[in-house]
C-alpha cells in the first residue's frame, strides 16, 4: 500500500514539473517572446556598435595627436571625446538602470531580461 502510493506521488510530482517545464518553453517560443527577445538583441548591439566606434574615434584621435607631437606640428588637433563618454571612459559615471532624465548615461546598456515576465506586454507596436 505504501509502495503504490509512493509511485503514485512520484508520477504525480514527475507529471506537474514536466507540465510546468512544458509551458515555460513555449511561453519563450512564443512569436511574441522571440520578436521581443530579438529587438532586444538588436538595440544591444546598437550600443555595443556605437560604443565601438567611440573607442575608434578616441584612439585615432590619440594616435594623431601623437604622431602631430612626433612630427613637430604647430597646431594640436583637439579633438574630444563628448563630456559622457569621456567621463564614462575616465570612470566617473555612475550607470543606473532606472535613471532616464535628463543626466542620464546615454551609454547605458539595458538588461532586459524582465522582458518575459507575464506582466510585461511583448507587443511592442502597443500604445503605452
Amino acid at each position: 500500500m505504501f509502495r503504490r502510493t509512493f509511485w503514485f506521488t512520484a508520477g504525480a510530482a514527475a507529471g506537474v514539473w514536466a507540465t510546468t517545464k512544458v509551458h515555460s518553453k513555449l511561453r519563450r517560443l512564443a512569436p511574441e517572446s522571440l520578436a521581443a527577445q530579438a529587438a532586444d538583441k538588436a538595440v544591444d548591439a546598437g550600443h555595443r556598435l556605437r560604443d565601438f566606434a567611440l573607442d575608434v574615434r578616441a584612439g585615432m584621435a590619440q594616435r594623431e595627436s601623437e604622431l602631430g607631437e612626433a612630427l613637430g606640428l604647430d597646431t594640436p588637433v583637439d579633438r574630444e571625446l563628448p563630456a559622457q563618454r569621456r567621463l564614462a571612459v575616465e570612470g566617473r559615471v555612475e550607470r543606473r538602470r532606472d535613471d532616464h532624465g535628463p543626466g542620464a548615461d546615454a551609454y547605458d546598456h539595458h538588461d532586459h531580461s524582465d522582458r518575459l515576465d507575464s506582466r510585461t506586454p511583448h507587443n511592442r507596436n502597443e500604445d503605452h
